[in-house]
């Protein structure tokens, strides 16, 4: 399936219905997705604020789907590891942008080609309504140039 199908659907994904997540735009080149959640009496916590978990999984599978449509089926893409710091918060829409750059892409490309794998670090900032800091999110991928057999 073709990652601007994905994109335009992944709000039907058990998990991003359920909390209310929805990819609201996106570049042609797939280098930046900005992700939306509202706030819904479903997503709240005991506060009456963006639970954390939706919070979490709203940034969860992008940079993954942002490197496999760059790198292609030669390489295989996972999330490794994630650390989420709240800041404040989440009381209203909350929204995160992923941005890739050209460069950084055929970095990873040069460094998965030479060495066994690679493990980059990204970070995401989620942002409320008012450009309000809620949360830093720090994600680790695990890239490798699969074996041609």
């Amino acid at each position: 399936m073709k990652t601007t199908t994905i994109l335009k659907f992944i709000w039907l994904w058990p998990p991003f219905l359920g909390a209310g997540i929805w990819v609201s735009e996106f570049s042609p080149d797939i280098l930046s997705i900005r992700v939306d959640m509202k706030l819904r009496f479903w997503n709240k916590n005991y506060f009456g604020t963006q639970f954390g978990g939706s919070l979490f999984s709203m940034t969860d599978p992008f940079f993954a789907l942002m490197l496999i449509e760059h790198l292609g089926k030669d390489y295989i893409v996972w999330d490794k590891s994630s650390t989420i710091d709240f800041k404040n918060p989440g009381r209203g829409k909350v929204h995160a942008t992923f941005q890739l750059s050209q460069d950084v892409i055929s970095q990873i490309k040069l460094q998965a080609d030479s060495q066994d794998k690679v493990e980059p670090v990204f970070t995401v900032q989620i942002y409320d309504e008012e450009d309000v800091l809620v949360a830093n999110l720090q994600k680790v991928l695990y890239i490798k140039r699969k074996v041609k057999s």
